[in-house]
């Protein structure tokens, strides 16, 4: 994401949407109510009368709507927004819907950004582009790929089949796994030139055989590939690989990949009992003593008023905020948590009681810093 003008009198940001993850940025940055501006298309209507509607000319103009409906379509990459015509060449008042894609300039009116504004926004500025990251969970008869790109994980393929039992030399068992690890690196040959880098991960020697067959049909990929022990294939290990940190290096960049990551670490210091708090009254208690370092909001507690009044403390008394994504592992174990949690900077004990923040076990007084 691009900042190209702001406007402090107005409150007017003119932003340039560059990657997947701005626009899913974008579709929580705006709220309804908001004007929100971008070159769009309409049928004009000075055409003759007598050409039908649905043959009259369309004229590309700007057009600035005051949002009703936001929606994001991840799957196809685009936002739309629909709402009356607050500004443009004509048809004021009248409802359009703005169509945003990757590479499109958008206005969006915020006189007063909130924290969770902000944090989005300073998320997307931060940005040098998505890396694309390519994940091969492997083992035999039970094999995932996916990408990872920014806030995204996309799944290419998973790969279930039954491998007969190696009884004997040269029987159906190696023939079955010398297909299944020809069709795992004819996945890995089609898709990994357009990754910056490939993890290939799961337990045992399958993961060591595929980057060995794959250097040798395309030397080129070699340097691209980095192998990582985890206990689990399939999706289940892509979601521990990415929970774990093991491949934070190769990863670094990703925000879906930082998520669990961070998600993880919350949950072990929610295990030792002392670094963690849950839940927004707990978490605020923490913000205002000023424990926290990261402070994890789901995405779709960003409007919840009382939410937004920890946020603005937190980023006054410079947390650090991570907005989660609902979808995924690491969304799902947040929102069991209260959707608001916070990893500490120091052993620390609440007030009131935790027994009312979900996820938290009653337990006897803390031990303070």
């Amino acid at each position: 994401m691009r900042l190209l003008h702001h406007d402090a009198s107005t409150g007017r940001f003119r932003l340039r949407l560059e990657t997947p993850s701005d626009l899913w940025r974008i579709a929580r940055l705006i709220h309804p109510g908001e004007i929100v501006g971008a070159s769009t298309t309409r049928r004009d209507p000075e055409a003759p009368i007598d050409v039908a509607g649905a043959e009259r000319t369309r004229r590309r103009v700007f057009l600035a709507v005051r949002a009703e409906q936001i929606e994001f379509h991840g799957f196809s990459r685009h936002v739309r927004v629909t709402g009356p015509i607050v500004e443009g060449p004509f048809d004021l008042g009248r409802h359009h819907t703005l169509d945003l894609t990757e590479g499109d300039e958008v206005t969006v009116e915020k006189p007063r950004p909130s924290a969770a504004d902000r944090t989005l926004l300073d998320e997307g500025l931060a940005g040098k582009g998505d890396p694309s990251v390519l994940i091969a969970a492997v083992d035999w008869g039970d094999s995932s790929l996916v990408r990872v790109r920014g806030r995204a994980i996309e799944p290419v393929a998973d790969l279930r089949r039954t491998i007969a039992g190696k009884r004997y030399e040269g029987g159906q068992g190696d023939k079955d796994r010398a297909a299944y690890v020809e069709e795992l690196v004819g996945l890995l040959e089609r898709e990994a030139p357009s990754a910056q880098a490939v993890v290939l991960a799961g337990p045992g020697f399958l993961k060591e055989a595929v980057q060995r067959r794959l250097a040798e049909r395309v030397p080129a990929l070699a340097s691209k590939v980095t192998v990582v022990a985890t206990a689990e294939s399939g999706r289940v290990g892509v979601d521990e690989l990415l929970r774990s940190g093991r491949a934070s290096e190769v990863l670094r960049g990703s925000v879906a990949a930082e998520e669990a990551e961070v998600v993880e670490h919350l949950v072990r210091s929610l295990a030792g009992g002392r670094r963690a708090a849950v839940g927004p009254i707990e978490v605020a208690e923490a913000v205002e003593a000023g424990a926290v370092e990261t402070l994890l909001v789901s995405e779709t507690a960003l409007t919840d008023p009382t939410v937004g009044a920890v946020l603005d403390a937190a980023r006054a008394g410079r947390g650090r905020i991570l907005v989660v994504r609902d979808e995924g592992e690491a969304g799902h174990r947040l929102a069991a948590l209260g959707r608001v949690a916070a990893i500490l900077r120091y052993d620390w004990v609440p007030t009131r009681p935790a027994t009312g923040s979900p996820g938290r076990t009653p337990e006897g007084p803390r031990s303070g810093a």
